[in-house]
């Protein structure tokens, strides 16, 4: 299907009343059942709209988060925008925060007790911040005794550190990690820099 044969204004008209009416992120596949597009089309239409947006200096953005798409106020206008309601400036991120964010957007997902690991403090109450702000979310329980609670990032972290996926978080340097926790038979946590320094560690045959 090629956007020369679609009515684009109707079909770009029919996307914003979609996004503005969720009010929250919108699959994409979700979109193209709604509009009766293929996925390129659909994500063809959606970068005309952005950039629609974004050209005009308009109050409003589209904003991409893995595979979904949310109208958010444009930041340009955040300082008005609170005035018109009253809205107090969100607080800034603690360095305990940041520290407990970046260890879990990295090693995702894992859990309190690897975080609390790798910092060498108890990160409970850091956590529970993090949840409550919606930064990070349960999604399920590790396999071993005891079964703790896993974390991950969530789709207000993309959008408040303006990411379209975890891909675009900056490479770490020095670590070279799958993401995935590793355990001891045990159930012990091992911190994969450590795991990826025995690994390049040449063995001593006899």
């Amino acid at each position: 299907m090629s956007l020369e044969s679609l009515d684009i204004k109707e079909i770009e008209a029919a996307i914003e009343g979609i996004l503005f009416a969720s009010g929250e992120p919108v699959n994409i596949e979700r979109i193209c059942i709604a509009t009766e597009l293929d996925r390129p089309t659909a994500e063809q239409v959606l970068q005309r709209l952005g950039d629609f947006y974004a050209y005009e200096r308009r109050g409003i953005r589209l904003v991409q988060m893995e595979d979904c798409y949310q109208l958010c106020s444009s930041p340009d206008y955040a300082d008005t925008i609170r005035r018109a309601f009253e809205i107090r400036k969100t607080a800034k991120l603690s360095q305990p925060a940041l520290e407990v964010l970046t260890i879990i957007a990295y090693y995702q997902p894992t859990t309190r007790a690897y975080v609390d690991q790798v910092r060498g403090v108890d990160s409970s109450y850091t956590m529970s911040l993090l949840l409550e702000r919606g930064m990070i979310e349960e999604c399920g329980r590790l396999q071993v005794p005891g079964r703790p609670h896993l974390y991950r990032t969530t789709k207000k972290f993309l959008r408040d550190f303006h990411l379209s996926s975890l891909e675009d978080l900056p490479e770490m340097p020095g670590v070279e990690t799958d993401g995935q926790l590793r355990l001891t038979e045990d159930g012990t946590i091992l911190d994969p820099r450590e795991l990826n320094a025995e690994e390049e560690t040449p063995q001593m045959t006899e």
